[in-house]
């Protein structure tokens, strides 16, 4: 199976402006635990996550402050849509993160997480037996 059967095609989106409670809403809503942060100034791509957030509201820093250029990480390893899900889950264990930018010669064009590739590995569940009479 490959990255491209996985991921997720909802890429959110944000600017580095953003502040972290504004992150944290919009990754809510969107029921995501990571966004894509563009910089316009620096036409770099980086990645916010759920855990960058976490981190912050760690040290006691304010949400309402604190903005996404700041904590989003911009060594980011991407993935490609042809990469099988092996190659995808090394790069993770290797980098030691949970989400890889699915990107090809246009940009960004999904994101995939170690959730989504578990969901690909695990056997469908079946819904449990129900007793009959009563």
């Amino acid at each position: 199976m490959l990255v491209r059967d996985a991921m997720s095609t909802m890429v959110l989106t944000i600017g580095p402006a953003h502040t972290l409670r504004q992150a944290a809403r919009l990754m809510s809503a969107r029921r995501v635990g990571a966004a894509v942060v563009l910089d316009p100034d620096t036409c770099g791509i980086g990645i916010l996550t759920e855990r960058d957030i976490l981190n912050s509201l760690g040290l006691g820093q304010n949400p309402d402050h604190e903005t996404a250029g700041t904590h989003t990480t911009t060594d980011v390893v991407f993935a490609a849509p042809a990469w099988t899900l092996e190659e995808a889950a090394d790069a993770m264990t290797h980098g030691g993160f949970r989400h890889l930018i699915v990107q090809d010669h246009q940009g960004p064009v999904g994101i995939v997480s170690v959730r989504d590739i578990i969901r690909c590995w695990a056997p469908a569940r079946h819904p449990a037996p129900t007793l009959a009479g009563g």
